[in-house]
Order: structure tokens, then C-alpha cells, then sequence
């Protein structure tokens, strides 16, 4: 990958080392949702590794190839994570960083502990899938990864409050330049933090771990609730009043994984309310929240779609020679969209008696989220090729 981009470098590519984390939860979904594992909340080694060694040739052959990409896109989330670390750390001793902090775009800081929030979670993927016996000892795991997601979200917060502080003191806030949706990356990066403490909440069999868990993850999503009000409302105001930025039309997609983050949150707080505090459990409620969800995140991407295919983005800058850090901001709506769809089949249809699993019908609804999340993979690393590779 390039190296030293000093002030060419730009705190979005961080979405770089997010896409490609998120790819490897994606692919995770397969064996969570198509694998029995009725003593786990989570699907594991041991539910893997029979189906894999003694499963029907078909079965196996799937899951190998699935496994390979699950480890194929946690190295590459790795990879590029630690390249934006040195990059980054570099490009604060430039005067570029310096004018960041003094404009609207110093909120894309915000993607650092977004894409730090998505490795506790390729963490937790790898841990459940190949690690033997790892579920035995998940309770002593669960305050861990609280602390984990915690530590990112005060991180999270200081860049947030810091940002607040001087736009609301200064008014330097540039209405004019924000006619797009990229302030919702503060937004992203909070949802990804209470989806991440909804988890223990969810999962964990001690009632103490349950209401730590659900409490954090209240907080986290609140407060992302509330200031996406805020920030969809300027942001639309700003785009009908000058329409939106060409290079920054992909903000237009990132609702849809603000609302894949905060439904799975909401699904898993029922569950953790429901097994933890004998809330009950409404699966047709499920039914309404899948649904519901699953609809607004349509019509985003189809405006979306709508929005850069007018403007030229797609040519420009997946195909053309325009791509910048800020196209990989297309990745993570790709892998949230197929995410969300999966769940809901789960909850919305097969929990519901709607559908049975691995039916034909269940196939056939799968089949157009699996062609999003291909079409979103070969995106990733057209761009990687593209932007991040050293000119020849």
C-alpha cells in the first residue's frame, strides 16, 4: 500500500480497514444463522467443526470457502488498520491536520473509533469460530469486552464533545459545505458502540453483566438517536438548499448501517430483557421492527442509487480516476444491507413460521442480499486496488 501520505491522508480511511471488518462479520452471518446451535446464543467451533469434517459435500465445501473469506477479510482488516494507525499518526504533524480541526471535517475523526469499535467485533467472530471451547469461558470474556466498547466510547465521546464545543462557541460551523450527509459518521460510530455493549446485555446469563450491558448500550444509542434527528434534518435543509456534494453523494447510504446497528441493538436489548429480567417476547414485534427497518434502509438506497447515478459517481469514482478516501464510505451500506437482511429472515420470517430454513423460498429471499454483499466485495477491492496500491 502507498505510504507516507502526510497531508494527503484523511481520516476516512479508516472506512478502509471498517469495510473489510464488516465483510468479515458478514460472512459470519452464514454459519450463525444456517448452523443449529441451540445451547449457545452464538454459533461456535463446535458447531462448526462437525459440519465441516462429517456434513453433507456440499455443506462442507460452503463452509470451507466461507471460513477462507472470514479469515481473508479479518486479515485485511488488520492490515489496514494498522496502516491507518502509522498513516494517521504522521499526518498529525502536518499542518493539514491542524485545518482539520478547524473546519466541519474534523468530525470524520469520528471513523477512528468507529473502525476500532468493528475490531472488538472481528475479534469476537474469530474467537467464536475457531477457537475450541471458547464458549466455557465467555462470562469471564463478557465484562471484557464492556470494558472494550466502553473505552472506545468515551474515546468517542471526547472527540464528539470536543467538536460540539468549538462549533457552538466559534460558529464555525459552514452550513454551505454541509450539504451532504457525512456528519452522520458521529452518528455511525455511536451506534456501532451500543450495538457492541447490546451483546453482553443479550447474552450473558448473569443479570449483573445483563443490566451493565443493556444500560451502556442505552446510553450509546440514545444519544446516537438524538443527535441523528439533529444531523438528518441539517444535513437534508443544506442539500434542498444547495444540493448535494458530488464527492460526498455517498453519505446518502450511510443511514442504512446507522439503522442496521441500532435494529440489531434493539433486537438484542429484547433478548436480554427477555432472558435476564422475564420481559416478554413478542416475535411478531420482531416481525414489525425487521420490517420496518428494512424498508427505510430500501429507500435510502434507492435514493442513493438514484443520487449518484444522475451525478456520475459510480463512473467517476469506482470506475473513473476520482476515487479518494471518502469512496469507501460506499462499503459498509453493502455489508449492512446484507446484515440486516439476514436478520430479517431470522427474526422477521423464520421465527415467525413465515419461512423454513434453507427452503427454496428462503434461498430465494437470501439470494438479492448475497448479491449486494458480493457486489460490495468486489467494490472493496477494486478500490484497494485503485486507491490504496503504489503507482507503478
Amino acid at each position: 500500500m502507498k505510504r507516507n501520505l502526510g497531508s494527503d491522508y484523511s481520516p476516512l480511511f479508516f472506512l478502509a480497514a471498517l469495510g473489510a471488518g464488516g465483510l468479515t462479520a458478514s460472512f459470519f452471518m452464514y454459519p450463525m444463522f444456517m448452523i443449529p446451535h441451540p445451547d449457545t446464543a452464538m454459533v461456535t467451533f463446535g458447531h462448526i467443526w462437525p459440519v465441516l469434517t462429517g456434513g453433507p459435500v456440499i455443506a462442507r465445501v460452503l463452509l470451507a470457502l466461507d471460513l477462507a473469506a472470514i479469515v481473508t477479510f479479518a486479515v485485511l482488516h488488520f492490515r489496514l488498520l494498522a496502516w491507518n494507525i502509522r498513516e494517521y499518526r504522521r499526518f498529525r504533524r502536518t499542518e493539514a491536520f491542524g485545518k482539520l480541526l478547524r473546519s466541519n471535517n474534523e468530525i470524520t475523526l469520528m471513523a477512528i473509533p468507529l473502525t476500532l469499535a468493528m475490531t472488538i467485533n472481528v475479534f469476537f467472530v474469530l474467537g467464536a469460530t475457531f477457537v475450541p471451547g471458547l464458549w466455557s469461558i465467555v462470562e469471564y470474556l463478557f465484562p471484557g469486552a464492556i470494558a472494550g466498547f466502553l473505552a472506545v466510547g468515551i474515546y468517542a465521546l471526547r472527540i464528539l464533545v470536543g467538536y460540539f464545543a468549538r462549533v457552538m462557541t466559534t460558529g464555525e460551523f459552514d452550513f454551505g459545505a454541509n450539504n451532504n450527509l457525512g456528519q452522520m459518521i458521529a452518528i455511525f460510530a455511536l451506534a456501532m458502540i451500543a450495538v457492541g455493549l447490546a451483546a453482553p446485555g443479550a447474552m450473558s446469563h448473569h443479570v449483573e453483566t445483563n443490566a451493565v450491558g443493556i444500560a451502556l448500550s442505552i446510553f450509546f444509542a440514545a444519544i446516537a438517536i438524538l443527535l441523528a434527528l439533529v444531523k438528518l434534518v441539517l444535513g437534508f435543509q443544506s442539500i434542498l438548499e444547495h444540493g448535494i456534494s458530488e464527492a460526498a453523494s455517498p453519505s446518502l447510504w450511510i443511514v442504512i448501517p446507522v439503522l442496521t446497528l441500532l435494529g440489531i441493538t434493539f433486537i438484542r436489548l429484547s433478548f436480554g430483557l427477555h432472558h435476564g429480567f422475564d420481559q416478554a417476547l413478542s416475535t411478531p414485534g420482531l416481525f414489525v421492527l425487521t420490517a420496518s427497518i428494512l424498508s427505510l434502509e430500501i429507500l435510502f438506497g434507492l435514493i442513493g442509487y438514484a443520487v449518484m447515478k444522475r451525478l456520475g459517481y459510480f463512473r467517476d469514482y469506482i470506475h473513473g480516476d476520482k476515487g479518494n478516501a471518502g469512496t469507501y464510505s460506499l462499503i459498509c451500506p453493502g455489508v449492512a444491507f446484507f446484515v440486516f437482511g439476514v436478520f430479517f429472515i431470522t427474526f422477521g420470517l423464520v421465527k415467525n413460521g413465515l419461512l423454513e430454513p434453507l427452503s427454496p423460498a428462503y434461498l430465494a429471499f437470501l439470494a438479492p442480499f448475497v448479491a449486494v454483499q458480493f457486489i460490495t466485495v468486489r467494490t472493496l477491492l477494486r478500490l484497494n486496488r485503485r486507491i490504496l496500491a503504489p503507482a507503478t
